[in-house]
């Protein structure tokens, strides 16, 4: 297993491909272990061109607890210590959700570190967009189980709710959540995470000044991050450029994997 080192912190990190080629970070959402990205998704984006690396966020899957009162500018500096234990001078971020955030506030505190931004199913904390529904919002505020069926179910529930639509299998996700529980159960970081969310508040006149490469994909059918959410990152990010992706909830299921990263290949060509 292997470790970066940030102050107390541990984070457990992962890597496919080749160092010598252009390094992809895959940042992930709320509670999100690095497994979420699965092995084969990373395998195309290495296919693509990418050296590939995943890891779990502070307070998740294998990586240390973090301190209360975090902040998303603390968990963009945990990507900075992966990428000095890995000697890479620049990375393309790559963030789902919770991750997009993170990956946002890396790009505007860690500019001369960031090759570009890829912000996907997030938004810019301004509390007009972004929205979610009222079902999508009361599951993801139920706390967490440390009871393996309770876990599975609580999974499932919440990929009905915003998951691609037709595109749930839940034999798939069953496994999956309980692949999840077995390797690292910890649902009171969760709420760390989300705290720090929470506290970054808007960072809209932030991203106003960004001069990195910047790419937002949203899907049209996302009931936990309101689409408008990412229309308006691509808004205020000079020369962003958006994709919507239709028939995408708020997950990235195999059948959109061919899309993403072709969309990911070509804007790191066009930079």
């Amino acid at each position: 297993m292997t470790f970066a080192e940030n102050a107390e912190l541990s984070i457990y990190f992962e890597t496919f491909g080749n160092i010598a080629d252009p390094t992809l970070v895959l940042i992930n959402g709320l509670g999100n272990q690095c497994i979420a990205y699965r092995n084969e998704f990373c395998e195309m984006f290495v296919d693509a061109g990418f050296h590939v690396v995943r890891f779990d966020n502070r307070d998740v899957g294998l990586s240390s607890d973090g301190p209360d009162g975090y902040s998303l500018r603390d968990m963009a500096s945990d990507v900075i210590s992966i990428l000095d234990s890995l000697h890479v001078k620049k990375a393309h971020v790559f963030g789902v959700s919770l991750g997009g955030m993170i990956a946002q506030t890396f790009a505007i505190y860690y500019p001369d570190r960031c090759a570009s931004l890829i912000s996907v199913m997030s938004t810019t904390g301004d509390s007009d967009v972004g929205r979610p529904t009222d079902e999508a919002r009361e599951l993801l505020l139920t706390p967490g189980s440390t009871q393996r069926d309770q876990a599975i179910e609580l999974h499932l529930a919440g990929k009905k709710v915003w998951g691609s639509p037709g595109h749930v299998d839940e034999s798939l996700e069953r496994q999956f959540a309980g692949e999840v529980f077995d390797r690292a159960c910890r649902p009171a970081g969760v709420g760390r995470q989300f705290q720090a969310s929470r506290a970054d508040r808007s960072r809209t006149e932030r991203l106003r000044q960004l001069v990195v490469p910047t790419l937002v994909i949203h899907g049209d059918c996302d009931t936990l991050i309101d689409i408008s959410g990412g229309k308006r990152t691509a808004e205020v990010i000079p020369h962003a450029r958006f994709l919507e992706i239709t028939g995408m909830g708020h997950d990235y299921p195999e059948y959109f994997w061919a899309n993403l990263v072709t969309a990911v290949q070509e804007h790191r060509l066009s930079i």
